[in-house]
């Protein structure tokens, strides 16, 4: 049965619904998560020598005098509404802080990305033709190694160790406050728009090291996944076929078997996006990248419960879209799939 336009635009909508739910999950666990942490963090907030009264009106203000289940819903109400409350801190609405952040781990995200899939495909077919022999081994090692090593330790040593020894900046955009404007708030692209090449390379100098870090201790999964789809390519009779007429191995691996087992490769890139979000908030707090994940750790840090819930919910947000960018990309490069 073949596939019309239609089937991928209600494919999408049906995704896009189920961000309801979802949003109402994670906002909730993430409310009760706090308030069970934090009971009352008016006491924070107003100081450790506030008086009774000050933290009886702190939480009037913050209708933290109300039952927890109330408290909730008129959140909710409010978070679907576009109020996503403000920051205890300085008064700071929530939703316009994030959106000015967002883009900078928008950027990361997907430098990290780019750096994954270069990596990581590569190496899997390198494991998966040296099946059993020490290339695949080591290659094992590699990525084992990344993907064991906790998100803090690996982004300390990379700051330590790996930036002195390439020369590179460890924190920050720029060097310096860029002298153009920056509509998008997208380092590189903004760089770009300026006609600034210098400011540009220096963009993509500060943004390489923590999207390294976030590519080594990610890509894991892509290898393990390129390797295992690959030995199930490589059998096949049609790459017996492409070696039989001369063809160069590159090209069988690359132009033939690579082609197939991707498909089963990119829906793991939704798996992986989710988890390079959450890798932000400490990837971006110890290279002072100025994104959400920045955010996020000041908001838990500083009792921000607003700002809090709010950072938990675009992350499951960003999650859900990823997936659904690979279960779209998954039925382009296989027509075999349906969209249901």
């Amino acid at each position: 049965m073949g596939r019309s336009s239609s089937d991928l635009v209600w494919f999408i909508a049906k995704r896009l619904l189920l961000l309801v739910p979802l949003i109402v999950g994670v906002t909730a666990i993430a409310f009760i998560l706090i308030h069970v942490a934090y009971p009352n963090p008016c006491i924070i907030w107003e100081g450790g020598h506030a008086k009774p009264d000050a933290i009886a009106n702190c939480e009037r203000v913050f209708g933290l005098d109300k039952p927890i289940a109330v408290q909730y819903f008129l959140y909710l109400q409010q978070f679907l509404t576009g109020n996503w409350g403000v920051s205890p801190q300085g008064s700071i609405p929530v939703l316009p802080a994030i959106l000015t952040a967002l883009p900078a781990t928008i950027e990361l995200v997907a430098a990290s990305l780019v750096l994954i899939v270069l990596i990581g495909i590569p190496l899997g077919v390198v494991a998966a033709q040296a099946s059993g022999r020490w290339a695949d081994h080591l290659v094992r090692i590699v990525y084992l190694g990344g993907w064991a090593m906790p998100t803090y330790l690996g982004a300390i040593l990379a700051a330590i160790f790996v930036a002195p020894f390439l020369g590179l900046p460890t924190g920050g955009e720029f060097s310096s406050p860029p002298p153009f404007p920056q509509p998008t708030h997208l380092s590189v692209v903004d760089a770009l728009l300026a006609g600034n090449l210098p400011f540009a390379w220096d963009a993509l100098v500060h943004l390489f090291l923590p999207a390294l870090t976030l590519a080594v201790l990610n890509f894991g999964i892509i290898t393990r996944m390129t390797r295992s789809s690959m030995l199930e390519v490589l059998p096949l009779d049609y790459i017996k076929s492409a070696r039989m007429k001369g063809l160069g191995e590159a090209f069988v691996l690359y132009r033939h078997a690579l082609r197939n087992a991707l498909i089963s490769t990119t829906t793991v890139l939704g798996i992986t996006t989710a988890g390079l979000l959450s890798g932000t908030v400490v990837v971006e707090e110890i290279f002072t990248w100025p994104g959400i994940g920045n955010y996020a750790y000041a908001a838990i840090t500083g009792s921000n419960i607003p700002g809090t819930v709010a950072v938990a919910s675009v992350f499951a947000i960003g999650a859900v879209v990823a997936n659904l960018v690979a279960d779209i990309v998954y039925g382009i490069l296989d027509p075999k799939v349906e969209w249901r």
